[in-house]
Formats: C-alpha cells, structure tokens, sequence
C-alpha cells in the first residue's frame, strides 16, 4: 500500500513515547489514588509555589474547563488550597495543601527511585539526549512557521463543521 504521507506522525510517537514512560508511574499514582492530571499539577505546585489556575493549565497541558473540576476534587481532598488574591479579588493563587506537601514528600522519594531504575535499565544518556531534543523542538516552535494555503473546498468544509457545532 502506497503511503500518502512521508513524514513520521510525530504527535502519535510523542503519545506513545508519554504512555510508555506514564507506565512506570502509573502504579504509583495508583496506590497514592492520584489521577495523572493531579500529579502533575501536585508536581508543578511543589516546583513552583502559588499559580494562578491559568498558569497551571498551561505548565500541565490540562485545558481549562477540565481543570475547574480536578482543582475542585483536590481542594475536597484537601490536597491544594485556593485563595484570592489580595488588591485582586477575581484572581485566584492555588497552592499545595498541608496533605498535598505530605504527599509530595512521601512520592518525590518513589518517583526518583522509579527514575533511576529507568535510567539504568535504559541508559541515562538517552534521558539526556531525549531532554535536550525536545527541549529544542519546543524552543524551536517560537520560530514562525509558515502555514500552508489551504484549498477552498476545505475552507468551506471547516466553515460548516464551525457552523454546526455552534449551532448544535
């Protein structure tokens, strides 16, 4: 079968390649009962401090209607706390809970330790490599790119599945 396109499909490599790593984590989270958008928000809190939930979305790649509802979740478990801001009551600072900094210390010691049994098993020139390739990719992403013309049928096309889902 001939193929159409040339090119890798880089975004199913980069999913496989996020899957592939989740699963050595996965159990952790599991047995701490975390979902993996909570770590990652429990992970970049204690890396950061207080964030707005804007900045939260962007650090975690979590989309903002869905993360309304896991900061709710971990508030109710006590995990993060959410204040005001002061001078700026419609900003909201989250933070980590005293439960959520109790968890952290208990799992930063289990996730380095799954780390370095990855790295042994698999080298830890490739994590370096790895890192700095993607690292790269994402810097390179400020550079504009020029977008291609897209063929009037396929405008209209995207003008109608706009309109639909407007209306629908």
């Amino acid at each position: 079968m001939k193929k159409r396109i040339a090119h890798r499909n880089l975004p199913q490599v980069f999913l496989k390649a996020r899957d592939c790593l989740m699963t050595h984590f996965r159990p952790i989270l599991n047995h701490f009962g975390l979902t993996e958008q909570q770590w990652r928000i429990l992970r970049t809190l204690d890396e950061h401090g207080s964030l707005e939930p804007r900045e939260i979305c962007t650090l975690c790649q979590i989309q903002s209607p869905s993360m309304t509802g896991v900061l709710a979740r971990m508030e109710t478990m006590q995990l993060v706390l959410r204040s005001r801001v002061e001078g700026d009551q419609r900003r909201v600072l989250v933070q980590l809970a005293r439960k959520g900094d109790q968890l952290m210390a208990e799992l930063a010691p289990l996730v380095e330790a799954q780390y370095r049994e990855i790295e042994r098993a698999l080298g830890s020139q490739l994590f370096v490599d790895l890192s700095t390739a993607l690292e790269a990719f994402i810097a390179a992403e400020s550079q504009p790119v020029e977008r291609i013309a897209l063929p009037a049928r396929a405008r209209v096309v995207a003008r109608r599945r706009a309109v639909k889902e407007v209306a629908g």
